[in-house]
């Protein structure tokens, strides 16, 4: 059974750097991409990163490219996403969910390009 939980969000202050981690199992990870969304109230929910756990390109909406980091860790199943210089507008509950290798590409954004999701992680960002 494929599981996926995201942990580590919080109530941070402006300009904090917190990383949020998603860790796998079921499949196997090393074949897959992770990628990382996010869904503000009212808003509808939207590519943050993706990394392929195979080769680790990595892809970031223009929305955080310079302030968060992917990563990929393959002996212990995680992806982490390293977020610096928080905004109030990062505020969003941030998904995570897996995506079968052949349909990593350009489209990464795309929520139907992914297979499975975990429960989703709050972060609040206070100004």
């Amino acid at each position: 059974e494929v599981q996926l939980q995201a942990f580590g969000g919080g109530l941070v202050q402006a300009g904090g750097s917190p990383r949020l981690s998603c860790a796998a199992c079921g499949f196997t990870f090393d074949d897959y991409a992770i990628g990382w969304f996010r869904q503000a109230p009212g808003k509808e929910r939207e590519g943050v990163s993706c990394i392929s756990s195979s080769d680790g390109s990595t892809y970031y909406a223009d929305s955080v490219k310079g302030r968060f980091t992917i990563s990929s860790d393959n002996v212990k199943n995680t992806v982490y996403l390293q977020m610096n210089s928080l905004k109030p507008e990062d505020t969003a509950v941030y998904y995570c969910a897996t995506m079968p290798p052949d349909r990593y590409g350009s489209s990464w954004y795309m929520s139907y390009e992914y297979d499975y999701w975990g429960q989703g992680t709050l972060v609040t960002v206070s100004s």
